[in-house]
């Protein structure tokens, strides 16, 4: 079975590991065991326990980040007529975010970890401020309600309080008709 698996099986295990379990979880023998094969399977595919976690921090940067910005391109360059701020929020505050709230739990105990997330606040923020610009707002002006959504995702993010999804689309219109006007 252990050619059968891919890097990539190992790296999506790991990130429902991570979400579920948090970072001190993603270990070789338990990874293994839980994967049903012997740990030289994952040594296989990785040189060392940070080179699995480097690929964990890869592939958050992709669902997380990338494939997000991706799907508010795709909807732009399809003339939907639906603002390319709505579809952001639409798919980001849509999701259940327990794989954002342990990245940054290992990256407040991992220097590696908390360069790959300074790195997408960063590239997250400047897509905003853009995303901003492109809708009229000054540069300067962009970039103050880039930061207030940014946080105010956070704030969700981190936030245990449930709402009612048409309470929440409520919440996000107002979101959206704050900053865009």
């Amino acid at each position: 079975m252990a050619d059968q698996l891919s890097a990539k099986d190992w790296v999506d295990l790991g990130l429902k590991i991570l979400a579920r379990s948090g970072f001190t979880a993603l270990k070789a023998e338990p990874l293994a065991k839980a994967m049903g094969v012997s740990r030289g399977s994952f040594y296989w595919h990785f040189a060392d326990i940070g080179a699995f976690h480097a690929a964990i921090l890869d592939r958050w940067r992709e669902v997380a980040t990338e494939q997000i910005i991706a799907g508010v391109e795709t909807a732009k360059n399809q003339d939907s007529g639906e603002d390319p701020l709505a579809v952001l929020l639409r798919l980001t505050f849509g999701r259940k975010l327990l794989l954002e709230k342990a990245v940054r739990s290992w990256a407040a105990n991992d220097p590696r970890a908390r360069a790959a997330v300074v790195a997408m606040d960063r590239r997250r923020l400047d897509y905003i401020e853009e995303l901003l610009k492109q809708a009229g707002l000054a540069e300067e002006i962009a970039r103050a309600r880039a930061q207030i959504l940014f946080w105010a995702f956070f704030g969700f993010a981190l936030s245990d309080q449930q709402l009612s999804p048409e309470r929440q689309q409520d919440v996000l219109d107002e979101l959206l008709r704050i900053v865009a006007r």
